[in-house]
Formats: structure tokens, sequence, C-alpha cells
């Protein structure tokens, strides 16, 4: 085909969650398994997005689609293909939906145009494969457009949509309007928190999921600290020295080995082993705000502490569908060469190598394991995958009190949160009385663990989903 792509899916026994979950917990997401795989057999569940890697939407589904299969279920996912104009438009809504302004393009009929047309292909492609009886996940602006081509086969679809923002302002509703006509005959609409949902769309539709994540994915296993460290080393994130091998387990349960160097943009050397380290993990997005991570950084913590900072991110090239990636490395780059001399060699900025996804997961885990406090300094966030990663490693985290942020982190308890994230003293602040205070540090990421356990792990997700299409079908 040249449009779709069949994402290859692992199957992983559910029951593996046992080791995590309380008893309640685990025995109703047990019971969950035969009664999914009678309710839909015969049917295919698909889900459809714009990439396989980069960015949460991806790595849930690597993860829940795993475990629905290994519960008997037929979960396929495809990955669309689009053109650079096509990426281009739809980075602009994804902009707009969190209210920014991105590149400032318009939202016109030109662009409806060059949409639609990017999307035929695949249309043309997905539609034969596609039986009544099935049920079609869609994901983000990118798929928007197949909905009513998909609802004609007669399937079951749901448009699931994982960004937004608390209070909508003019940007918002222009992208809603861009997507509106292609949606509305969607079977359902699920957003990741009520406040996301759309002004006009039929309230009986909408559905709320949070997103989750796996507990043992290479990104979130357990790791030793002597494992953690030499990952590090090895991919020349932390300058440790370490003589343990940079080993980790991969989702089908073999054995994987850590390879593959960081490209780091600094131009240094490693943060050596012995410092405090802060650092944020995201895709290379203005949204991100990685120069404010920076000069907040440089700023309040690093003339208070002897702290190190590493901002992390995919290699850029390995996004396809964001296609500013590497104009915001460029801009963090340009703003490390404008720090005075005594603070470059303590910011590091890190191109994740993603020859390997899952080599590349386990660099995140060591890294946000290694980290003293991890934040996620957004100014826009639909949920915020990386705040539960480094919540479910007992780490302390600062982020802006923002979208699915504020699900996730209570503050004082689980974490500190930032009331505005454009203010970079009351960042670096926040970090500050982590790094002094570390028994309210290690308090603060315990409790964090304990609420990822409850709220945001996998078969929360899996559990929901079900009831929300067992609901549409019968």
């Amino acid at each position: 085909m040249d449009h779709i792509t069949d994402v290859p899916i692992g199957v992983m026994a559910p029951q593996r969650f046992e080791s995590v979950l309380d008893e309640a917990a685990y025995e109703r997401f047990s019971s969950l398994f035969e009664h999914a795989r009678k309710l839909f057999e015969g049917r295919v569940i698909w889900n459809v997005n714009s990439t396989a890697s980069g960015g949460g939407v991806a790595e849930m589904l690597r993860s829940l689609l795993t475990y629905a299969r290994g519960a008997g279920v037929d979960a396929r996912w495809v990955v669309i293909d689009g053109n650079q104009d096509f990426f281009r438009v739809t980075k602009r809504i994804h902009n707009n939906l969190h209210g920014a302004t991105g590149d400032g393009g318009f939202l016109g009929e030109p662009e409806r145009a060059m949409y639609e047309g990017a999307l035929a292909g695949n249309a043309e492609e997905l539609i034969p494969l596609i039986r009544p009886e099935d049920i079609v996940i869609l994901h983000d602006p990118q798929t928007a457009g197949l909905t009513e081509g998909l609802k004609a086969t007669g399937a079951t679809i749901i448009w699931r949509c994982h960004v937004g923002l608390d209070t909508p302002n003019d940007l918002a509703r222009r992208a809603w309007s861009f997507l509106r006509p292609y949606i509305r005959t969607a079977d359902a609409y699920v957003f990741s928190r009520k406040a996301f949902a759309w002004e006009d769309l039929d309230d009986s539709k909408i559905y709320i999921i949070a997103p989750s994540i796996d507990a043992f994915s290479p990104k979130n296993q357990e790791m030793e600290t002597t494992t953690v460290a030499s990952i590090l080393d090895a991919t020349h994130l932390v300058e440790d020295g370490s003589h343990e091998h940079p080993v980790f387990i991969r989702e089908d349960g073999s054995p994987g080995r850590v390879d593959r160097a960081t490209q780091m943009f600094d131009g240094g050397p490693p943060a050596p082993s012995s410092v405090p380290i802060v650092t944020q993990v995201s895709r290379w997005d203005r949204l991100k705000d990685p120069i404010g991570v920076i000069e907040g950084f440089v700023r309040r913590v690093a003339p208070h502490s002897d702290a190190h900072l590493i901002v992390a991110g995919p290699a850029v090239a390995a996004v396809s569908d964001d296609p500013e990636g590497a104009d915001v490395l460029r801009e963090a780059f340009e703003a490390w060469q404008g720090l005075p001399d005594d603070m470059k060699s303590r910011v590091h900025l890190a191109c994740l190598p993603m020859d390997d996804g899952q080599e590349n997961a386990a660099i995140v885990n060591a890294l946000q394991r290694r980290a003293d406090v991890i934040v996620q300094k957004s100014l826009a966030e639909g949920f915020g995958l990386t705040v539960a990663e480094g919540m479910w490693k007992a780490r302390p985290l600062v982020a802006s009190r923002i979208g699915g942020i504020q699900d996730q982190i209570v503050d004082g308890v689980t974490g500190l949160l930032v009331d505005d994230p454009e203010d970079l003293d009351e960042y670096g602040d926040a970090v500050l009385k982590l790094l002094q205070d570390k028994a309210a540090a290690q308090r603060m990421g315990e409790e964090a663990q304990r609420r990822v356990r409850e709220e945001f792990l996998g078969p929360r997700s899996l559990i929901q989903y079900a009831g929300l299409i067992e609901k549409l079908i019968t």
C-alpha cells in the first residue's frame, strides 16, 4: 500500500498487572478478559493515527493494543501517510487547539482542500479493510477527515482528541470550526478531560478517558541503580565510568542493550555523575518551552546549587508528523550559545537516538530515574505523559498548572505546580526548593508513584475503552 502502514503489535498477557495493582483493582481488571474476548469476537478494533514513533499517542497505542491482543481481542494499528504541506497544516491545527498561534498561518479553504486531498489516498486504502461490525478509533486532527468515509462502511467510529485547552480562545475555536464538519458523524468523541470537550458537540457522544502509561514497558520498567548508571554512561548522557552492562528488557521479554550514543548539541562533555540533575524530556516543541526551562534554571537554580540541567528530546528527523522540531531544537541551541561561559557546561541539550524505539525508551527511563527533579514546564499540554512517567519512578516533579498535568500532580503532595507557566522565577524557585529539601522531595516522589498506581496505569484505560465500545455496539 502506498499510503497506510500496518504497525506490528506484540502480544502481552494482561495478567502481569497482578504484580503492580492492589487486589481489588486487579480483580476488576481480570474480570474484563473473558468478557472482552466474547464481546469482540469476529470484530476488529482499528486504531488510526499519523506516526508509529515519537510522542505519547504512539506509546500508548503500542502498550494498550499489546495487552488487548493478549486478552484475545483483534486490535490493529495503522498509520496514515501525509506530505509536508499536510503535516504543516495539522501542526497548525494542533497548536491552535492548544490556543497557540503556531506558524501563524491560515485555516481556510486552500488548507481544507489540501487536508482533504492528502487524506483521500489513505481513505481509499483503508475503507476496503473495514467491515460493518468493526470499531475504528481515529486519533487527533490528522485523522478527523477520515470519519465520514469510514462511517459509510457501517463500522462504529470513535474520534479521540488527545489535546485541548481548559479555557478556549479564538484560535482554539478556529481549529474546532475547521475540524467539526469532519467528525460530526462519529459515534463518540473521547477527550482527556471534560474541560477539553468542544462547544456545539452532541454532549451525549462525549466521553472522558485520561491517558495512561505501561508499568512494564522499557520506558517504565524497574531498573537497578547500577543499570541506570551504565545506560547513561553508554549513551554519553551522564559520565559515570560504569563497568556494568547497559541492558534492559524488551517488550517481548527478550534482552536489550543500549548501544547508540545520544547526540549532544551543547558541544560539551556529559554531566558528571556526582551532581544533582534536573531534567525535562519532551518533543522539540515550542509549547514545551525548552528555552524557558533553560533560562529559569540559569536564573534561579544554578546560582544556588551545583545541579546540571538536561533538556532531552527525540532525534528530530525521526518524528515525521512534527515539521517544527528542527526549528525548535535550533532555537534552544541558540539560547544555549547565549549563556554565560560558566553556565554552558551545566546545561545539556540532548537528542536521544530513535533508531530503536525500545532502546530510546530505556534511555528515557534511566534519565528520569537518575534525575533529582523532573520538570515539565509546558505552556500548553493535553495530558503530559512524561509527568506520569516521572511520578511512576517516584521522582519529585515541578510542572505547569495546565491541562491534564493538574489532574496528575496534587500540589505539595505529589509534586509542585507552577501557576504561571511563563513565570521563570516561580518555576526556578520550585525546582530549587525540591533540590534543597530532600526529605520533602522523597515524600512527594513516593506519593506520586502511589497516585499513578491507582489512577494512570493501562488497566484503567482498557476498562474504560471496553465499556465505551460495549455501550456503542450493543
